[in-house]
């Protein structure tokens, strides 16, 4: 794992310190995605924060994919805060029929996106085994 720039590693580390309060557990939620990001190898990590609208934790392939990312964790900025994680619909096998197909929605091409508004264990869990499946199939 490579995070773009130890600026970009302390951003994201300030953006979890500052959330404000909530009883949602989406913050831990980030923070979990994003620990588990950074033990993944062959993975850049960019963070691209348009504050009142989203944050966007992005898992990038080092390698030269035809992908630009492999998972995009938003971060809507709503009250409460929830997340929305996104990959390219070809790069994961929903088996559970958990995810919304999102025709065009991810920079253009059909996506599939995982709606987080609570601490599910059951629901961290897959969306890591998928988070896993897409950087290894970029990586290929």
């Amino acid at each position: 794992m490579e995070i773009e720039d130890m600026g970009n590693h302390v951003e994201i580390e300030t953006f979890i310190d500052q959330w404000p309060e909530s009883a949602n557990g989406c913050q831990a939620v980030f923070s979990r995605l994003y620990d588990f990001l950074k033990r993944l190898s062959g993975t850049r990590i960019e963070f691209h924060a348009r504050p009142g609208i989203t944050y966007s934790l992005r898992g990038v392939p080092q390698n030269d994919s035809h992908y630009p990312l492999f998972v995009m964790i938003d971060v809507i900025d709503d009250q409460p805060r929830w997340l929305s994680v996104c990959f390219y619909e070809q790069l994961v096998n929903d088996a559970e029929g958990r995810g919304d197909t999102v025709p065009g929605g991810l920079l253009g091409e059909d996506g599939l996106c995982f709606d987080v508004e609570s601490e599910d264990e059951e629901l961290i869990h897959y969306l890591m085994q998928l988070i896993a499946e897409a950087c290894e199939a970029v990586g290929e």
